[in-house]
């Protein structure tokens, strides 16, 4: 054949992929053209569309060979032809005889190898590369397909604090907070009428301050950007917030990067 067959190699096994590749130098229309070596690699691979022929390992990791063409198939997307390479027993492979162009068991044989090359060469001649068959699109129908990927947990971001006195305990929202400031023995919370202390480090607070409202601009503090009233640059490539409550608040230039990130988002 004159036309070159772009082809697709996909195996978690670079020996396995490196003996497929050997075999295929046998036919100089057969050209490799891209190698993965999981199912996510080919997923993105086969989605480009680049690829007449794909041989695929039905056993990997991540996505088996046959959930890949699973979400090829959901997303709208046209199949090549499919070689399934597998390690299955006799009694499997007949079953994937059925459904596929072919399928090569391992170890490959060479002349079995070179019969499975004539039947990719012949469709490709009988333009029936991205045409989606009968049995192929029955087998994808029924393969448990992959589960959906849980959902990260929603985080729960710190919405009030406790402060503690002798004579009484109460809360202050943090919506109230102007700004955190950190001292020797803990953290004052600056809020419109007063500065209320709380036992804890700045960082640990830090960590539990929703990151859109706070924004940590020195090591010593962390600013509700609800409550800026102004700002401007200051020496030195610093920022000098003026907040609600009527306070100065200076930045250090180790956290310019999160300022000017921040400031972005307004441009």
């Amino acid at each position: 054949m004159s036309t070159s067959i772009r082809t697709l190699l996909v195996d978690d096994e670079p020996l396995a992929r490196g003996l497929v590749r050997e075999l295929l130098a046998d036919f100089p229309d057969m050209t490799v053209t891209g190698e993965c070596q999981s199912g996510t690699e080919a997923l993105s691979a086969l989605q480009t569309g680049a690829y007449d022929v794909v041989f695929l390992d039905v056993q990997m990791p991540d996505l088996d060979g046959v959930q890949v063409l699973q979400r090829l198939r959901a997303a709208g997307q046209p199949l090549p032809l499919v070689v399934f390479v597998t390690a299955y027993d006799q009694y499997a492979v007949a079953a994937f005889g059925l459904h596929a162009v072919d399928y090569l068991l391992k170890p490959l044989d060479p002349d079995r190898f070179a019969e499975c090359v004539g039947r990719v060469q012949q469709q490709v001649a009988q333009r029936h590369t991205h045409v989606l068959g009968a049995d192929l699109a029955a087998l994808l129908q029924a393969w448990p397909m992959p589960p959906s990927p849980a959902p990260p947990p929603a985080v729960e971001y710190q919405d009030r604090f406790v402060v503690k006195q002798p004579e009484r305990q109460f809360f202050v929202s943090a919506a109230e907070v102007c700004y955190l400031e950190a001292t020797g023995s803990g953290v004052l919370l600056h809020t419109a009428r007063a500065a209320h202390p709380v036992r804890t480090t700045l960082a640990q607070l830090a960590e539990r301050l929703d990151p859109a409202r706070f924004l940590r601009i020195h090591r010593s503090f962390v600013i509700n950007t609800d409550h800026i009233a102004e700002f401007k640059s200051w020496a030195h490539g610093e920022y000098l917030f003026r907040m609600a409550n009527g306070q100065h608040v200076s930045s250090s230039r180790s956290y310019n990067a999160a300022i000017q990130q921040f400031l972005k988002r307004f441009a």
